[in-house]
């Protein structure tokens, strides 16, 4: 074999580990599917029952305070945003809009960027202005959330202009579990709930206690945190732990949805 025919063969051979399916990569798409199936019934949710109250039906209604109306505009963009950030957000994740549908792929990707920015801070609005449940420690999570998520949507941007698209994709990811931590927050709280039996942790009537500050910060820390070790690594062990998190994704999916979205639709 001659250095050229040599050198051929080194490249097919590197080519051919780069694109074969690994089990890091498999188990990531496994959890990417579960979590889509739970991110489109929690979009179900956020359409159906908070449309519903907006058109003037009991679900939710409260959430709309009369004689507010800078903070019920507030939440009705938060709530928009929401919807789409969790729509496009799971578009723009399919590796058939990305490769087939460019034009659509950064059409939804502007989008984003802007609900990032926009839905984080009507957020900051309605926590620390109009007030909501919970306690100061659950209060700064949810701050720091909203901060990673414009700090992740404006580097995003930045890597997408300077066409570093390997970048602009790790930023991406990122941005989308954090955006997410509402989800994830139910999620986590149901699992625990289904696991328990019971509200350990917190106190049900207060929505405060331990378990509940710590959900504040592990709603978006946890999955970004697994994510890190996913691009560093494609060993077995970070396999197993996704295998593991989709498990337990699921489990919180089908706990949140019986005994929290589908009720309220």
């Amino acid at each position: 074999m001659n250095t050229a025919t040599a050198r051929q063969a080194a490249i097919s051979d590197e080519i051919h580990v780069a694109t074969a399916p690994q089990p890091a990569t498999t188990a990531a798409g496994l959890w990417f599917l579960v979590a889509a199936t739970g991110l489109a019934i929690f979009a179900s949710y956020i359409a159906v029952s908070y449309g519903r109250a907006a058109l003037g039906g009991p679900a939710a209604q409260s959430k709309w305070v009369p004689g507010d109306g800078v903070g019920n505009a507030l939440l009705t963009l938060h709530l928009l945003f929401a919807f789409l950030m969790t729509i496009g957000g799971v578009l723009q994740l399919l590796p058939t809009v990305r490769r087939h549908l460019p034009a659509m792929h950064r059409a939804v990707g502007r989008g984003l960027l802007m609900g990032a920015l926009f839905g984080s801070l009507s957020g900051l609005y309605l926590l620390w202005v109009r007030g909501t449940v919970g306690d100061l420690s659950q209060h700064l999570g949810m701050t720091l959330n909203a901060i990673f998520i414009i700090g992740f949507a404006g580097l995003a941007w930045r890597a997408a202009r300077a066409r570093d698209f390997a970048t602009h994709r790790r930023w991406a990811l990122r941005l989308f579990l954090a955006a997410n931590g509402v989800w994830f927050f139910r999620v986590g709280l149901m699992l625990w709930l289904m696991v328990l039996g019971r509200p350990a942790g917190f106190d049900p009537k207060s929505f405060t206690g331990p378990f509940l500050t710590f959900l504040a910060f592990a709603q978006f820390l946890l999955p970004l945190a697994v994510l890190e070790l996913y691009l560093r690594s494609r060993s077995y062990g970070v396999a197993t732990a996704l295998v593991i998190a989709s498990v337990a994704t699921a489990g919180g999916i089908l706990g949140a949805t019986l005994g929290m979205w589908l009720p309220r639709m």
